[in-house]
């Protein structure tokens, strides 16, 4: 199986970044889609970028251009990262790392995005 640790998140000014860390331990081997998905306040949850084991990228329209989603790997732990640039107050949700793989699918526990001035 897959376990994941999220970290990040917070407040920030819109213009301003943050960066958001997932990291995934167990059988990374068999993960295939690692992405982010937010939830705000009232609305359902949606995706905002995934990227495959292939490296192949998807975003949400309103995003593109603004975050960056990328990986690393290392022997025990492969990490999405999520670098999100030029803040927008429609940002603001509860951002949640998942994974796809061979198994089934797995969720971070969610991180909190507030973007305001």
């Amino acid at each position: 199986q897959v376990q994941l640790v999220e970290s990040g998140g917070g407040l920030a000014q819109p213009g301003g970044s943050l960066r958001l860390s997932c990291a995934a331990s167990g059988s990374i081997f068999a993960i295939s889609i690692m992405g982010w998905y937010r939830q705000a306040p009232g609305k359902e949850r949606e995706l905002v970028a995934t990227s495959t084991k292939g490296g192949v990228t998807n975003y949400l329209d309103s995003v593109k251009g603004r975050f960056t989603i990328s990986k690393e790997t290392n022997k025990n732990t492969r990490t999405v990262y999520l670098q999100m640039n030029n803040l927008k107050p429609e940002d603001t949700a509860v951002y949640y790392c998942h994974v796809q793989h061979w198994y089934g699918e797995v969720w971070g526990q969610g991180t909190l995005v507030t973007v305001s001035s």
